[in-house]
């Protein structure tokens, strides 16, 4: 990997030559009780900061990156399918790692943990609380004290999300290879595919211009439907959106049973993903923002799934302190009234044991 190895190919995010990351829509959970992992909705479209010079403020310049549109209260969860080769990833929500709830570093450690190891994690949902649970990534803005970055530092001047990952060096990556032939050798009769997550699949929605379950209806707290396009305008500043924490749903962030030493510090690809409301997408990029997000309660009433991932080889990291003290978004932005429907046992379904495109993203000072 490099430092300029960051590309956008159609909603995915390649980072130097093999990690890809996406960014799913999904339904919000309540913030009372633990549940099942939430289907995927579509991805959120993702444009590159630099090619719209003259529309997005002179600061997301000056830092680069990629940005996407989403609505207050709205959830997300980061995808890592089509990742191959073992990396370490580390995610940041206002410069506030997601796995230990440390300062951002820009440096893989150990103790505590501050990244998440590929392949074998499919994805994130949100920060780590431990104990086999995260709390859901939701977007609220800067300026109310809810995001994860206010509670954790006492001030919000980040927001968005942070991305950077770490491949093998040389002779771990080797070694990697050369197992995986074997292990390929031995099982290739009896390997079998796991079941992709809803929304992650080949025939599923392939973002938000692809078919979405019925009905849809609007998000409370999201912003008005989008009505026509303006014309473009010059930049103007944009309000500044982060991410809480939301709902908690069951799910492991594993520990990684390699030594440190086994990263390539020096291979390091890095991203910036800024955060952009609905209208203010419109007004940067002249397009329509994705709709609001599809109603849980419906969803769930038309019996579509929910999931369940385990992996029986994985060891799941300690709660990180920082992290188990962040307070959900609703205690900020007032209690959420949407109607709530538990997934029947049927409708949980068990997962697990599961060239370069694009033009170059521009990097920038964080």
């Amino acid at each position: 990997m490099g430092a300029g190895s960051v590309r956008i190919d159609g909603s995915t995010l390649l980072l130097g030559e093999g990690v890809r990351i996406r960014f799913v829509r999904t339904l919000r959970l309540p913030e009372t009780g633990t549940h099942a992992l939430p289907p995927g909705l579509g991805d959120f479209p993702l444009r590159r900061v630099e090619d719209h010079p003259d529309t997005v403020p002179p600061e997301w310049l000056a830092k680069g990156g990629v940005m996407l549109p989403v609505y207050l209260r709205e959830a997300m969860w980061l995808s890592f399918g089509g990742t191959r080769e073992p990396a370490a990833l580390q995610v940041g929500v206002g410069k506030v790692c997601a796995v230990s709830g440390e300062r951002w570093t820009g440096r893989p450690a150990r103790t505590p943990q501050n990244y998440v190891v590929l392949p074998r994690q499919p994805w994130l949902d949100g920060i780590n609380s431990g104990e086999g649970t995260v709390r859901q990534f939701v977007a609220v803005p800067l300026g109310l004290g809810a995001t994860v970055e206010g509670q954790v530092t006492g001030e919000e001047t980040t927001g968005g999300v942070q991305l950077q990952a770490f491949s093998l060096g040389a002779a771990p990556l080797a070694a990697w290879r050369r197992a995986q032939e074997e292990q390929l050798r031995e099982q290739r009769a009896r390997l079998r595919a796991p079941s992709p997550r809803y929304g992650t699949g080949p025939g599923a929605p392939a973002g938000y211009g692809g078919a979405m379950p019925p009905p849809m209806a609007a998000a409370p707290g999201g912003f008005p439907p989008p009505g026509s396009a303006p014309a473009r305008a010059a930049a103007a500043p944009a309000p500044a959106m982060g991410l809480g924490a939301g709902g908690s749903m069951r799910q492991e962030v594993y520990r990684d049973d390699r030594p440190l030493s086994d990263w390539d510090e020096e291979s390091a690809a890095r991203v910036f993903v800024h955060l952009v409301t609905p209208p203010a997408w419109r007004r940067i990029t002249g397009e329509e923002a994705p709709p609001s997000p599809v109603d849980r309660a419906a969803y769930t009433q038309a019996g579509l799934p929910w999931f369940d991932y385990y992996d029986e080889s994985g060891a799941d990291l300690a709660p990180a302190g920082p992290l188990g003290r962040v307070k959900p978004v609703g205690e900020w932005l007032g209690d959420d009234h949407t109607p709530w429907s538990e997934p029947v046992p049927g409708q949980i379904k068990p997962l697990g044991n599961a060239p370069r495109p694009g033009k170059p993203v521009q990097d920038g000072n964080w």
